[in-house]
């Protein structure tokens, strides 16, 4: 069984099921970055590990073309974490969230045995990007290049180091080609779970499915944490969108082409314990 979608089903309120929930032109989203299911300290300095806790929260109003504005964190104190470690991950929180415009106006802290981050972003957007409105022929796409995560993730969980610029250490959010390319997209979502798993998730709350155009292999389709972008739109829009992904230096990859159909991905988590 799901149990992330068994209790996000019992659930009763419409404004669930996007990046962000959109009330007005307020949206409001939330994201966990435990030890041991998201990162092992052993892995990251505390100025990465802050620094990723706040882009993977900030990629939920990258991907809805929504500016954060505030942020609420909580963080659960290890006994052994002393007031230079506490400084590093807070001061690589607030200047993450700086970058993009963002600040931290309260949160809580507790005790605890091990390093948990929860952050609350409040965003504000004119034209919020839906994972709804997707139509037969619409092209995928996603940005970037996939894979890096897991391959890393696999290495070090193998005892290995990586590079300082590891995308598994701070993903690459895509603000600047959503916010220019939003009029020409009709859906979109970031990818966190992996391209193969978060296709499924928007092409099922369209009820569609896809015709494959490029072949994409396990290690591209499996790799979570890539906070990369998966996008919908009209072929029309494709001369456009390429220019737009030049100009902001975003690789841009057609994939699939939307579906009458009900074709799924093979889809299986990529968190660990």
């Amino acid at each position: 069984m799901d149990k992330e979608s068994y209790l996000i089903n019992r659930l009763h309120s419409d404004y669930i099921g996007d990046d962000a929930a959109v009330v007005g032109k307020t949206l409001y989203s939330m994201d966990a970055f435990f030890e041991n299911t998201h990162f092992k300290r052993e892995w990251m300095s505390m100025a990465q590990i802050g620094r990723k806790a706040m882009l993977v929260n900030i990629s939920d109003a990258v991907a809805m073309n929504a500016h954060p504005k505030y942020a609420l964190v909580t963080v659960s104190l290890t006994p052994d974490m002393t007031t230079a470690q506490i400084d590093a991950l807070m001061d690589a929180m607030e200047e993450t969230a700086a970058a993009y415009g963002c600040e931290i106006i309260g949160g809580d802290t507790i005790g605890s045995d091990r390093l948990h981050i929860s952050i609350t972003l409040v965003s504000e957007s004119d034209a919020p990007l839906l994972r709804k409105g997707i139509k037969p022929g619409n092209l995928l796409a996603y940005t970037g290049r996939l894979g890096q995560s897991k391959r890393d993730l696999e290495a070090l969980f193998r005892g290995e180091s990586i590079p300082e610029d590891s995308r598994f250490y701070q993903p690459t959010l895509r603000a600047a080609f959503i916010y220019a390319a939003r009029e020409w997209l009709n859906a979109g979502m970031d990818i966190s779970d992996g391209l193969y798993c978060d296709t499924n998730k928007l092409l099922e709350m369209n009820g569609l499915g896809f015709d494959i155009l490029e072949n994409i292999n396990g290690e591209q389709g499996f790799s979570g944490e890539e906070y990369e972008m998966l996008i919908a739109f009209d072929p029309a829009h494709l001369p456009t969108l390429l220019k737009i992904a030049q100009q902001t230096n975003t690789p841009l990859n057609v994939f699939a082409k939307v579906a009458e159909n009900d074709t799924r991905f093979p889809c299986k988590s990529h968190h660990f314990k």
